[in-house]
């Protein structure tokens, strides 16, 4: 990737994590963070890689009911997710344009990145395996 593409990325990596934040109305999108961009080399299209973090209300019962455990989502709120933000590509494109000194915009595609909770899973495999390992030579 050229030094001028990754520049590109990166600004708008920051610019969509402010942007979607504040900017986007939908419901359906919950507390999402933008993890990477990649633009293609001729700037025509950009994938957005995103997470989705579960989102607490001040409802228990909404809660216990909606969240099986902490950090786990469900694949359902995770797709309607991507699908708010691939329905809000345009809009969010609109306001790149007012906000980047870029001749042409990007066309957004929202991707979801399973790599932080990939992450996560194995970060608590190393940790038993420790603990099994501590137990074993005590």
């Amino acid at each position: 990737m050229s030094p001028r593409v990754q520049r590109v990325a990166d600004q708008i990596q920051r610019e969509l994590a402010s942007l979607i934040q504040l900017e986007v109305n939908d419901p359906r999108v919950g507390m999402v963070s933008v993890t990477g961009v990649t633009v293609s080399r001729d700037l025509a299209y950009a994938k957005v890689y995103v997470t989705v973090l579960n989102t607490l209300t001040e409802d228990e019962a909404v809660n216990e009911s909606t969240l099986s455990e902490p950090g786990v989502l469900d694949k359902l709120e995770i797709e309607e997710n991507i699908k708010a933000l691939n329905k809000a590509a345009g809009y969010l494109r609109t306001l790149l344009a007012k906000r980047l000194s870029l001749r042409s915009v990007p066309k957004l595609q929202f991707h979801y990145d399973g790599s932080v909770q990939r992450g996560q899973q194995l970060s608590s495999l190393i940790d038993s395996a420790l603990a099994a390992d501590r137990d074993l030579h005590s």
